[in-house]
């Protein structure tokens, strides 16, 4: 996959040298020097991620941020040469991914597009194959089965030993995720993934309160749990059998 970088930078010099290095790593590259051009090239081509100079000419990168964060999900690594970590903050808060200050570097700058295209990418994969497992239980109408418990996804239903056990539509997604991914340790940021565009707001505490409130429900001893495992470090465990 080739990605597609736009390079939104007033400093013809420093932009150059940017396009050079993205050019030679293989990337296509689009430039511009003011929101005007770029809100053009954003509208006829797919970019991937944009380097957004903070002090341009007319609309600044702050609003520039706002303006792309609003209707869509483009990756944006603000560049400046403003030193005040305010700046800093608000570009974080519109939606910037990252912030890179000048005199930059075109190499550093370089491998953060890498790592933060990676993790983007990585993402999206979850989330194609989350919504590929939901489509193929839609489809087969799958019941699980697993120590005393039944559970049937297209129904929303789980039961044991024939007794209703209610659950929220957040904890109903949970383990829908752990029953399709049985006996595997799942990280907080995946599980993240395959349910937070189903939930409302999700953080990183999202996955332990519904950890908690699904162990309330379904374990026999809170405190040695045999269903939900908690693996240091990494995340948490389906431990059963799921026939």
């Amino acid at each position: 996959m080739t990605y597609k970088i736009l390079i939104v930078e007033d400093d013809p010099i420093l932009r150059i040298k940017v396009k050079g290095h993205f050019s030679q790593a293989g990337y296509t590259v689009f430039e511009t020097d003011n929101g005007g051009e770029m809100k053009e090239i954003l509208a006829r081509e797919k970019i991937d991620l944009i380097l957004l100079d903070i002090n341009l000419p007319g609309e600044d990168g702050i609003q520039l941020t706002r303006d792309v964060r609003n209707t869509s999900d483009i990756a944006i690594i603000l560049v400046t040469g403003r030193t005040d970590p305010i700046d800093r903050i608000l570009g974080l808060e519109m939606g910037a991914d990252d912030y890179v200050t000048k005199p930059v570097e075109p190499r550093e700058l370089l491998v953060r597009a890498k790592n933060l295209l990676w993790r983007i990418q990585l993402t999206r994969d979850a989330l194609e194959q989350a919504e590929a497992a939901w489509a193929q239980l839609e489809k087969d109408e799958s019941k699980f089965r697993f120590l005393d418990f039944e559970f049937d996804v297209t129904q929303r239903q789980l039961t044991k030993s024939d007794e209703t056990i209610r659950l929220t539509k957040a904890e109903y997604e949970l383990l829908v995720a752990f029953i399709t991914h049985p006996n595997r340790v799942l990280s907080r940021d995946r599980l993240l993934n395959l349910i937070s565009h189903r939930v409302d707001t999700p953080s990183d505490r999202t996955i332990d309160v519904l950890i908690r409130r699904l162990r309330n429900k379904m374990e026999e001893s809170i405190k040695q749990p045999k269903i939900f495992i908690t693996v240091h470090g990494e995340g948490y465990l389906f431990a059963p059998d799921v026939v």
